[in-house]
């Protein structure tokens, strides 16, 4: 299972690179775009300012799902416990984007789901190690 980890956290990175990318690039064209809606006839500006700006905004949306991504997957390759949680939201809201979302959002909660996966981050850094507990309230350590 620390293989399907590891390739999960490396696609996941790679795959909001590049929409992070595809984001930028449709966001610089929609904004070129922007600066011509003057030639546009008169009747036709209104329908072009809003598709511009529902445009706007879904590139906003995809680039920041695509960062989401981006963080994710590097917390999967350190063993982050919030990682897991927030790569299985992602994959859930991948699962829309056919084909290659849909690939990566059943890919990553077939892996994420797994109990040795499971037992991956729970024995990750952020735990007390065996022996080591406490007693008392939080912080205080054990005599």
């Amino acid at each position: 299972m620390e293989k399907h980890v590891r390739l999960l956290a490396v696609l996941f990175v790679v795959y909001g690179a590049l929409h992070v990318l595809a984001g930028l690039v449709g966001w610089i064209l929609f904004r070129w775009m922007g600066l011509y809606h003057t030639v546009v006839p008169g009747q036709m500006v209104g329908m072009f300012l809003l598709a511009n700006t529902v445009a706007g905004v879904l590139l906003v949306f995809v680039t920041l799902l695509a960062i989401g991504c981006i963080i994710g997957g590097i917390g999967l390759l350190h063993r982050r416990r919030w990682s897991r949680i927030l790569v299985l939201i992602l994959s859930f809201l991948n699962l829309i984007h056919f084909p290659l979302g849909t690939a990566l959002g059943v890919y990553g909660i077939w892996v994420l789901m797994n109990d040795q996966a499971d037992s991956m981050f729970t024995q990750g850094s952020g735990t007390i190690p065996q022996g080591q507990g406490t007693t008392g309230p939080p912080g205080i350590p054990a005599p």
